[in-house]
């Protein structure tokens, strides 16, 4: 398997970072697992934050996906540069995850935009 598909994984399990910091920041209790998603809906500051990053890595990961596959399936790129895109895809989600917890919207949407910009680089690699 390619570095590329192991960070498909990874951008997976990313979200679920997300709520495991919006759960714990907000107090969260097994006992409130009954409306779990209403329990998210209901925080404030840094687990509002960190449920938005959560919900946000839900909409790329697909996108993510399909560029690699694309990319693997094309055939016309090196591995190599499927590879380090992937890495750098990661690195700018994890940055935008920090960003967002750490409230510095210019620098979240600053990676947001550089990791939209990988996925079309996905593309562009394999023509």
């Amino acid at each position: 398997m390619t570095v590329a598909l192991w960070c498909i994984l990874i951008a997976i399990f990313l979200p679920y970072l997300c709520t495991g910091v919006a759960k714990v920041s907000g107090g969260y209790r097994l006992k409130d697992n009954h409306d779990p998603r209403g329990f998210l809906d209901s925080l404030e500051g840094l687990g509002k934050r960190a449920n938005a990053a959560q919900l946000n890595s839900f909409e790329v990961t697909p996108a993510f996906a399909a560029a690699v596959i694309v990319a693997h399936l094309a055939g016309n790129a090196e591995l190599v540069t499927i590879n380090v895109l992937s890495v750098l895809f990661i690195t700018s989600r994890l940055l935008y995850i920090i960003f967002y917890l750490a409230d510095l919207a210019t620098l979240r949407s600053l990676m947001w935009f550089v990791g939209m910009g990988l996925i079309v680089s996905f593309f562009v690699v394999s023509v």
